[in-house]
């Protein structure tokens, strides 16, 4: 096939590229080469961009852009929507940027496809978020399933991270979150991803074109980002930990997500590009199916560094994060989807490769400051 990946240069992105070259496939990447990303000089700083930049047609543009939309969609035969701004807690005080290009940007991709009479796409899949269903599944003590709000501030000042429901007395259990359950973002980020979706599910079924909505859990490994402040703790930690710095760990530490690995979400996005059977379920759950807590996260990687330094379990907070989500995955699973990489497996090949990475600034205290001056970050 003939590919189109948006945002073909970021972490997922130029992993998905190689891979389907290898396949045989051609592909064309779209991309911004932002700062906050790849560096203030892409050319020299940026790894992703390093990976990719003789092995695919490179077209840097904005998908805010209809002219470069126009450019790289000829002749293509599918599109894979990665561009898009990341940070769930910048998402919160930026909100035209994040709206622009999120939503905006697939706006205008929906707009050419839909007036393109040499249209030659047929599929389109969009890389959604965990970040849509807000807080995940719980189950009531009566074996209720439920779907809590988000903690008011209120609640987090006093230190009471755990979700409650007005009207429900006890504890609340997670559970894993299927792709059926309430869809209730609870930053700007996951809401423009929510429009995302319902913007490519609505225009792409009304065109012919195939939609396939894959809402990625949090995704790590070798490859990501360890400029970008915004997204990302184990690219956070890691740089704490090799400074030999205190790790801040916010709420109580038991906050937890469910880590995926970049060779099983390439894994799970070329399935739902090729196979003919996502058409009919074209809203899947990638991640690994397994909740693991930021305070493990910050143990295990200094298991792997060898390096011990102090964890500062601080009740600090970012309106606009959520407490608990895990992936039921059984939906992928039954097109062929299984994660092989565990947790501990990937987070010993992301050191190895971060131990062979310059050690650069990548501004986390500029950005929690900047949440707190806007009353987001205590």
């Amino acid at each position: 096939m003939d590919i189109l990946i948006s945002g073909g240069a970021g972490f997922i992105g130029s992993q998905l590229a190689l891979k389907l070259i290898a396949l045989g496939h051609h592909v064309t990447v779209l991309d911004s080469l932002s700062s906050q990303v790849h560096g203030s000089d892409a050319e020299t700083d940026s790894y992703l961009f390093g990976q990719i930049r003789d092995h695919v047609t490179f077209v840097q543009g904005d998908v805010t852009s209809r002219t470069d939309w126009e450019q790289c969609l000829q002749g293509k035969d599918a599109v894979v929507h990665l561009a898009a701004e990341t940070g769930t807690g910048q998402s919160m005080y930026q909100i035209a940027r994040y709206t622009e290009t999120n939503v905006g940007g697939t706006a205008l991709l929906l707009d050419v496809l839909t007036n393109w009479s040499e249209r030659t796409v047929k599929k389109v899949v969009l890389a959604s978020s965990r970040a849509v269903y807000g807080e995940g599944k719980y189950l009531t003590a009566d074996g209720r399933a439920v779907y809590p709000l988000s903690r008011s501030k209120l609640q987090l000042d006093r230190g009471e991270f755990e979700v409650s429901l007005d009207g429900v007395s006890g504890p609340l259990t997670r559970v894993a979150t299927d792709e059926a359950a309430k869809l209730h973002p609870t930053s700007v980020y996951g809401l423009t991803k929510l429009q995302q979706e319902q913007l490519i599910t609505m225009v792409c079924e009304t065109i012919g074109i195939k939609p396939v909505i894959l809402r990625y859990q949090n995704v790590y490994g070798p490859g990501q980002s360890l400029l970008n402040p915004y997204t990302g703790i184990l690219s956070i930690f890691s740089t704490l930990i090799r400074r030999g710095r205190e790790i801040n760990i916010f709420e109580d530490g038991q906050e937890s997500r469910d880590f995926v690995y970049i060779d099983d979400v390439v894994d799970a996005t070329i399935l739902a590009l090729t196979k003919p059977s996502t058409d009919n379920h074209h809203i899947l759950n990638v991640g690994s199916g397994v909740a693991t807590s930021v305070q493990v996260v910050a143990e295990t990687l200094m298991k792997y560094f060898d390096r011990e330094v102090p964890l500062n379990i601080s009740g600090n907070y970012r309106l606009g994060d959520i407490r608990h989500n895990v992936a039921d995955i059984t939906r992928a699973a039954k097109l062929g989807f299984a994660p092989k990489v565990t947790f501990e497996q990937g987070i010993k090949r992301f050191v190895e490769w971060v131990e062979g990475q310059q050690d650069r600034e990548n501004g986390f205290e500029q950005s929690l400051n900047e949440m707190a001056e806007r009353g987001l970050f205590k």
